[in-house]
């Protein structure tokens, strides 16, 4: 990416970066959209050199576009690694991440409620891969240090997926730097704004950008941060071969959203907080989850998701109904407010997934808190919860 010449990436903060505008020499503060599919070449030398890797030239789209560059630049400078590649999904960044390392009798170390789609790859693909896979709680990839004993990959979320449970990300990377381990975490709830996993020690960073990267609901798209080497790895066996590159136009997409990233996670947290304040004090509710600032090392805010645990005279499904600016759906991080109830999540058709392996209770509610007004985002809660009780 090419940032405006009077910004320098030392010592300008995250939202200064992001916010910084695009330079190219046309007097353009946004990057062009190369909508094409292939590049094409100039003569048989330039050709054969860039087929043979002599030079520098962007090819097919399927591995390299020069609009996807700018994106992936971008992140790799948010997340303070050396190089990112994006996909089309999140779920394309994990599975293209772990199949670049794994092969058949390595075994990989989960975290305990960890993304549910994430989860059935686990057990639907890597196992009849051949790949073991094992499931921790967080206390335990911070308190032994050799949970890791033999094997290839630690995947971690910090927070993990519904009860947004956090763990010391310092301590769990030296553990495994003890046994060679390699760890990838996935870092969509606090995104480069609130968690650097890096910084602490972790070898690969992933999003699935169609959170907040994004924050606009209208892109699906992942990305991975690392090393030159373990993203050269990725670039040049799973992503190719796989096929879960990225498109332009959602990399364009995806640069418009982190202009605005950091503004707008400051909203989504100061809107956290005030739910997160009221809901801890009413009698209906047994617990919200959603790990404060600081709470473990390297976690330097909140994000808008939390899950509120209920007592059981709470009506779930009245509650949800009568929300009037909160959606019912899957996914968050978007401008708007979501709820999703775990009861749906458990009634799931198909094979065993991660809520019911791991057994969340069915009196729980994940809440994506948007940018809408936070007064009215409570009003519009409390009188919904008040009416679940009546």
């Amino acid at each position: 990416m090419k940032i405006d010449k009077h910004i320098s990436g030392e010592g300008a903060s995250l939202a200064t970066l992001l916010a910084a505008a695009y330079e190219d020499g046309s007097g353009s503060i946004t990057p062009p959209i190369y909508q094409t599919s292939l590049f094409s070449f100039d003569s048989f030398q330039a050709f054969e050199e860039t087929m043979a890797g002599r030079r520098q030239q962007d090819l097919y789209t399927r591995v390299t576009n020069p609009t996807i560059h700018v994106f992936e630049d971008m992140m790799a400078k948010a997340e303070g690694g050396e190089e990112a590649v994006a996909f089309s999904s999140g779920m394309a960044a994990i599975s293209s991440t772990l199949f670049a390392f794994l092969r058949p009798g390595d075994r990989v170390a989960c975290v305990e409620n960890v993304y549910p789609d994430a989860y059935r790859l686990f057990e639907k693909i890597l196992r009849p891969f051949g790949v073991e896979v094992t499931y921790h709680a967080v206390s335990d990839f911070e308190d032994k240090p050799d949970l890791l004993k033999g094997c290839r990959i630690a995947y971690l979320e910090s927070p993990n997926s519904m009860l947004l449970q956090a763990m010391d990300l310092a301590k769990v990377a030296a553990h495994a730097r003890l046994h060679d381990v390699v760890t990838v975490i996935d870092n969509s709830w606090a995104t480069p704004v609130f968690q650097n996993p890096l910084a602490h020690g972790i070898d690969i960073v992933l999003h699935s950008a169609s959170k907040y990267i994004s924050g606009h609901s209208d892109v699906v798209a992942g990305v991975v941060v690392s090393s030159h080497d373990k993203i050269k790895a990725i670039r040049e066996l799973t992503l190719p071969l796989f096929g879960g590159k990225l498109a332009p136009f959602e990399a364009w997409l995806l640069i418009r959203g982190l202009r605005s990233l950091h503004a707008r996670m400051k909203q989504h947290e100061a809107t956290a907080n005030l739910f997160i304040e009221r809901l801890s004090a009413h009698p209906a509710v047994k617990t919200v989850c959603s790990p404060a600032p600081n709470s473990v090392p390297g976690l330097r805010g909140r994000s808008g998701l939390m899950t509120i645990d209920f007592s059981p005279s709470v009506g779930i499904e009245g509650l949800v109904d009568e929300l009037k600016y909160f959606k019912l759906g899957v996914s968050w991080g978007g401008f708007e407010s979501l709820v999703m109830p775990s009861k749906v999540g458990l009634a799931q058709k198909g094979e065993q997934n991660s809520l019911q392996r791991f057994e969340v209770p069915d009196t729980m509610v994940r809440v994506s808190v948007g940018l809408e007004d936070a007064e009215d985002l409570w009003r519009d809660f409390a009188t919904a919860l008040q009416a679940s009780l009546d």
